[in-house]
């Protein structure tokens, strides 16, 4: 059957008693990238945070900054790894459920790490906006002292921060970017 059938429907959640998940349509679903009714996690992905902000959803998120199931993910998750024992318990849990059709290994695309190697879960967070004309004049006072090598790349960065019109305070990285 299509799958507008299905739209505007619900379903209950699998490991989360009395939880009702909305069933959405979704342009990056396709019948080359998945199955045509798949999760959505708004808090661990662009695609699906953009279906989650149309529709109006909350962007929970259940996984703390180490990568292991929070507290409202349930007694059963809480403190586990998702990418080690979280996956095994949760797979337990849709078992229990009589949710689960069927299980097998599948090598995951997941981001990685360029320094550790690993793979990197990616996460919703906080985000601090701050007044545009501030940030930028306080980067270009700043710029001005930093020795450049050209020199002639003084004048390229200057002119790329007089252009940026939003700017984000990020502090999500202890470290830099390749």
């Amino acid at each position: 059957f299509s799958g507008a059938y299905l739209a505007d429907g619900s379903c209950a959640h699998p490991t989360i008693p009395g939880r009702v998940s909305p069933l959405l349509p979704a342009n990056h679903v396709t019948m080359t990238k998945g199955t045509g009714l798949v999760h959505t996690a708004p808090a661990h992905g662009m695609e699906d945070y953009s279906v989650a902000s149309h529709h109006q959803l909350p962007t929970d998120c259940l996984v703390d900054e180490s990568g292991h199931f929070m507290e409202a993910a349930g007694p059963e998750l809480k403190n586990k790894n998702v990418l080690e024992e979280g996956n095994e318990a949760v797979i337990k849990m849709l078992q229990a459920a009589g949710s689960l059709l069927k299980e097998e290994k599948y090598v995951h695309s997941y981001p990685y790490d360029w320094r550790t190697k690993k793979p990197m879960i990616i996460r919703a967070s906080k985000q601090w906006f701050v007044n545009t004309a501030d940030v930028k004049a306080a980067a270009q006072d700043v710029l001005k002292k930093v020795k450049f090598i050209p020199t002639s790349s003084v004048n390229r960065m200057l002119e790329m921060l007089d252009r940026r019109t939003f700017w984000c305070i990020s502090r999500q990285r202890c470290w830099g970017v390749p």
